[in-house]
């Protein structure tokens, strides 16, 4: 067995595990009502789902990192033996799902002395330079060895050395045991779920996970998209977040356009997460009112005559969205590296099933969006919004945000923005923002929101959007935040009080979202690195009003890092 040295003093994790430190979501309890109410069928069809789960997090951890299912084997004998050091960073370890991440300060959290990021993470070979990567591909392209580029280059290949140059394996290939045992679970969910449609799409999704096939996620893919009426959920998450090193490929001028010229597009490589839960059915509802807009927010898209889009103004939208009660996170959609998902929109505009016809589906994670501590809010209200504008806020305008921010990935350019390298997903996320605050004033008029609603979104997402530090330029979620802060105060979207407290301008909030969101359009449209980098670097300036609100939130929270606690999950992964 592989030896470690662990980083983190005892001093360190004892703070990084207290329970003021450490935020903790609570998933379904074992004794749920939620679970106790399904269907016999449904409730062993679960089990098989938690299960199929945890193997996706056992190759999400490979994918991440090489070294995390060692140092995880390491820490669980080191426990054995009672060391206290290596019990305090498993707690961390299982938190984070693996062994670097970044807290809530946007630190960077090493929990193995010598084993740092890399930028190709698991899924390019660790000793592989930006340099080297750029210069290999240069040379097997020059001997026209296009294909073998081409499978280097898919969202879906793990790169491995192959004497002087490189090779791409299919992920279904490379972990093709522990995909067949996963598909097993789907197969055995699939023969007790008592919902058709559900059992039709885990067949289909248990096929592609035997076969490596591209077209066969994308059948997969089309019918989880028109999934609404199911008791149970289950998702393959697959988003291109983490990857650094295929998307500076843009940043080398030879290579790029030797790999236009070849027809070949160099698509960050998937990570993948697995989600476990029991529908909502009081909660999807409520989501359900905005499907009918979508037509007429897709019409009022910026530059709409040029580029076509997700949603369609003149037929049904295809795009279902559930409110899901969660029983279980595992791999990236679980893990909690500064912050964790709320709520995805997928399949991400890089897949193979937009293409064939297929649609999105939008999933709600309520547990993680619950407030568990309300005076802790009030905490933070009194520390950093005007007093008079507090009657405005409203935790669960959060959520209403959420929602358009989520539908607004639906809407804009369909095809995706490789070209725009590391920016891209700070872009979208960015649009998607803007969207969501754009369309207030038109959902309201529609009758969607009512005025009280449309002040309460406005200040509530305001005021959610400053945050405890300055965020690196990896984290997409967060460098969008700090741009949209730096371009609604040069135009007076908010002021800071003199008793430094932000003050929104409310009624310039909605024309200030349409010309941000306007720009971020024409810079997907016109799928320029240099222009996303320009625009990036012109608005993500951390500023003195900025580091003022965050040293109050630094002392509202304490919190550095945080977890889920999965009981519901847990009982089921114990049972034979």
């Amino acid at each position: 067995m592989e030896t470690f040295e662990l980083n983190l003093s005892i001093e360190e994790l004892e703070k990084r595990t207290h329970k003021d430190y450490l935020i903790t979501k609570k998933f379904l309890k074992a004794d749920a009502p939620e679970y106790l109410s399904l269907e016999e069928g449904d409730k062993t069809a679960l089990k098989h789902l938690v299960k199929a789960a945890a193997i996706l997090e056992k190759i999400n951890m490979q994918i991440d990192n090489p070294h995390n299912l060692a140092v995880k084997e390491f820490l669980e004998e080191e426990i054995k033996k009672g060391n206290k050091q290596a019990e305090l960073t498993k707690i961390l370890f299982d938190a984070q799902k693996g062994i670097n991440a970044i807290d809530t300060m946007s630190n960077p959290i090493r929990l193995i002395k010598g084993l740092d990021e890399k930028p190709g993470k698991g899924v390019y070979p660790e000793d592989l330079s930006k340099e080297e990567f750029h210069s290999i591909l240069l040379n097997m392209l020059n001997d026209n060895k296009i294909e073998e580029v081409r499978q280097i280059l898919t969202q879906r290949s793990m790169v491995v050395r192959d004497n002087n140059e490189l090779k791409g394996i299919d992920y279904i290939d490379y972990f093709k045991e522990d995909f067949s045992k996963m598909a097993d679970e789907l197969d055995k969910a699939a023969f007790v779920s008592t919902n058709t449609d559900f059992n039709e799409f885990l067949r289909l999704q248990a096929k592609a996970l035997r076969t490596a096939d591209p077209m066969l996620d994308a059948y997969a893919d089309k019918k989880w998209a028109t999934l609404q009426d199911t008791p149970l959920e289950f998702t393959i998450t697959r988003e291109n977040y983490e990857d650094e090193m295929t998307g500076s490929i843009v940043e080398n001028e030879e290579l790029s356009e030797l790999l236009k010229k070849h027809n070949i597009t160099p698509i960050p490589k998937d990570f993948l997460g697995g989600r476990v839960g029991i529908v909502n059915k009081q909660g999807t509802e409520a989501l359900m009112a905005i499907k009918k807009y979508l037509p007429t927010l897709a019409d009022n898209m910026p530059y709409k005559n040029e580029y076509e889009q997700t949603i369609s103004t003149d037929t049904d939208a295809k795009q279902t969205m559930v409110d899901v009660d969660m029983v279980m996170a595992s791999g990236d959609v679980g893990e909690y590296r500064g912050g964790i998902t709320l709520a995805e929109n997928l399949p991400n505009s890089d897949k193979l099933s937009l293409s064939i016809g297929g649609g999105r589906r939008n999933v709600y994670h309520r547990q993680i969006r619950f407030i568990s501590d309300m005076s802790k809010l009030q905490e933070r209200l009194d520390a950093v919004l005007d007093p008079e504008q507090h009657k405005y806020y409203l935790d669960e305008a959060d959520h209403w945000f959420t929602i358009g921010h989520e539908n607004a990935h639906s809407l804009g350019p369909k095809g995706s923005s490789e070209a725009l390298g590391k920016y891209r997903n700070i872009i979208e996320e960015n649009k998607a923002d803007m969207g969501a605050l754009a369309f207030v004033d038109l959902l309201t008029e529609l009758g969607m929101y009512t005025q009280e609603q449309r002040l309460q979104i406005i200040v509530t997402t305001m005021a959610d959007n400053f945050l405890k530090s300055k965020p690196t330029l990896s984290q997409a979620h967060r460098v969008r935040t700090v741009m949209q802060n730096k371009y609604f105060a040069q135009r007076g979207g908010y002021d800071i009080t003199a008793d430094g407290k932000i003050h929104i301008n409310i009624d310039k909030i909605v024309p200030i979202a349409k010309e941000m969101l306007a720009e971020i359009i024409r810079i997907q449209i016109d799928g320029d690195f240099n222009k996303a980098e320009k625009y990036v670097n012109e608005n993500f300036i951390w500023t003195e009003n900025m580091e003022l609100i965050a040293q109050k939130l630094q002392k509202v929270s304490k919190a550095l890092n945080g977890t889920l606690e999965t009981e519901l999950a847990d009982k089921l992964l114990a049972e034979n």
